[in-house]
């Protein structure tokens, strides 16, 4: 192809979505991978069993089925198909009891109000709120930083003190949002384990409104997941992007981003292959990958290379896929037809499992955010069978074991299988008899998700921390929360950027429409300089 309009770095949902919304605005783009395959942390394969779908990383897709960047891209038409469990998330406890945020509201109100009279009335009412404002709330979040105008639709609908109580609510820790509307340990610990799919232990600021969203997403939406597997959802952005003359380009690895002028003038690749950029570079990278390694080091700002060095990851994830010979045999029904486990027997439990890994400590206890393919896609294995997986978080930099193990941090397969057999003893605590399912197994360990995903830096799956002192206009570092980057023309597309992490296309999308619009401002900033200098103006000067 010809120099393209604009050059995206990274084939992941973000780079993907990125570049979709360019080539509709009839520029001409090109997406440089330096994997093998696109899709980031968003692929599938078959590597364990044949007979098996494993989703390398991320699995299920509440906020993509919410997402209005996604849905507008209208990725059915080009081969996506949609499933869900009949439950979203299932959370037993030992004794039997389990939460289960079912399909339906009402179900799910039953379930907890099995555990405290009362409960399943005030989850009727937080869902109300949901209805009231998840849209405007959705737009929100999904919009550059500040959000004016689904901001100001916000503050109408709710009003001076509904807007402020909500506010406060959203800032609240898991914790004490579930002690301030719930008596029972159930909607307790569906809002506590929801938030720990990011860093939010239960008593971080913020982990209480991270919980309620998610939550609120299952109940509005369920978890999907894509039929098949989560590479066809990536596939679907592929083939979207290919149908409108965008081109991908995997097994190109870009190595640095050319400055010429103060502006993002190309790319170049690992084999030196010089790529122009005619309007902008799109990096779907992280932010201290990006800053750190792509560009020249003595035109990085003195104050931006401090709060680089302040730039905080989140935890670092094991994850271990395992092909089963039959279904889970759960101690109680509640997670059977659940896609989604949460494995923890109370929010302590989960404190705890949050403070060893703030002392850098692996827990001894492991909180399991436990998949059940097959429960929510049929396709994912053979009848009678369950393709499952678990992840569960470890610190970054390790300092000691809280269990038995010696885990070190150096992940050898020693190391590996110590983890995976901790993880499994969890499971077994839920579910007797689970262990006498695994067909086989395979354990990866926070180095071997970077191997596959550069990204995910440690084995940090969100990017970056989700706690309140790195998001919104402090990510990735304090600034205006935007995608543009002190280099003109280039612009963060990564969940390095604001809102953050999630397969739910917003940074690709921020992105792409700042670089639009900047393009469209270019040539009126170039006739206000033109007039300017023909009256003799000192503004005068060339763009």
């Amino acid at each position: 192809m010809a120099d393209p309009d604009a050059v995206v770095i990274g084939a992941g949902p973000n780079g993907l979505v990125a570049a979709n919304l360019l080539a509709d605005a009839g520029w001409q783009v090109l997406v440089l991978e330096a994997q093998p395959e696109p899709g980031g942390a968003v692929r599938s394969d078959r590597g364990l069993d044949p007979a098996y779908v494993h989703d390398m990383f991320s699995a299920f897709y509440p906020l993509a089925a919410a997402s209005p960047v996604i849905r507008q891209l209208h990725l059915e038409r080009h081969g996506l198909r949609w499933s869900r469990a009949p439950a979203a998330v299932a959370h037993p406890l030992t004794d039997g009891r389990c939460a289960v945020l079912a399909a339906d509201v009402g179900r799910t109100a039953d379930s907890l109000e099995s555990f405290a009279p009362g409960d399943g009335a005030a989850w009727e009412g937080l869902y109300a709120l949901w209805q009231r404002i998840g849209d405007d709330l959705l737009d929100c979040l999904f919009t550059p930083f500040p959000p004016a105008r689904a901001g100001l639709r916000l503050a109408a609908r709710l009003g001076y003190a509904d807007g402020l109580r909500v506010a406060r609510t959203m800032l609240l820790p898991a914790r004490r949002l579930g002690e301030e509307h719930f008596g029972g340990e159930g909607a307790r610990l569906l809002l506590a384990g929801n938030a720990l799919h990011a860093d939010l232990g239960p008593e971080s600021a913020l982990g209480g409104g991270f919980g309620w969203l998610m939550c609120m997403l299952g109940q509005a939406y369920g978890f999907p997941v894509p039929r098949g597997g989560a590479q066809a959802l990536t596939d679907a952005l592929v083939r979207r992007l290919t149908a409108r003359g965008g081109v991908l380009r995997c097994g190109q690895a870009v190595t640095e981003v050319e400055v010429s002028g103060g502006r993002a003038a190309a790319v170049r690749t690992a084999d030196g292959t010089r790529v122009p950029a005619r309007r902008a570079v799109l990096a779907d990278v992280p932010a201290p990958l990006l800053y750190r390694r792509l560009l020249p080091q003595d035109q990085l700002p003195a104050r931006l290379r401090t709060d680089l060095d302040r730039f905080q990851w989140d935890f670092a994830t094991v994850k271990v896929d395992w092909a089963l010979s039959r279904p889970i045999p759960w101690r109680s029904e509640g997670p059977c037809t659940a896609g989604t486990v949460h494995l923890a027997d109370s929010v302590d439990e989960l404190t705890l499992f949050s403070a060893q890994i703030a002392m850098r400590q692996v827990p001894r206890t492991p909180f399991a955010v436990l998949g059940q393919m097959t429960t929510a896609d049929a396709s994912r294995s053979p009848s009678g069978t369950e393709s499952a997986w678990a992840y569960t978080h470890v610190p970054q930099d390790i300092a000691g074991d809280a269990g038995e193990d010696g885990i070190t941090g150096r992940w050898d397969e020693r190391e590996k299988e110590a983890i995976a057999d901790r993880m499994e003893a969890q499971v077994e605590r839920y579910a007797p008899g689970f262990r006498a399912t695994i067909g086989a197994r395979r354990v990866l360990a926070p180095p071997d998700l970077e191997r596959l995903d550069p990204a995910l830096v440690g084995g940090a799956v969100n990017q970056g921390t989700t706690n309140l002192h790195q998001q919104l206009l402090f990510r990735p570092v304090p600034g205006t929360g935007r995608p543009t980057t002190h280099v003109r023309g280039l612009y963060l597309a990564s969940a390095t950027a604001h809102p953050g992490g999630g397969v739910h296309g917003a940074p690709g999308a921020n992105a792409a429409r700042t670089a639009l619009r900047a393009a469209r401002a270019l040539p009126r900033l170039r006739r206000h300089r033109c007039a300017s200098a023909a009256k003799g103006h000192p503004t005068a000067g060339t763009v």
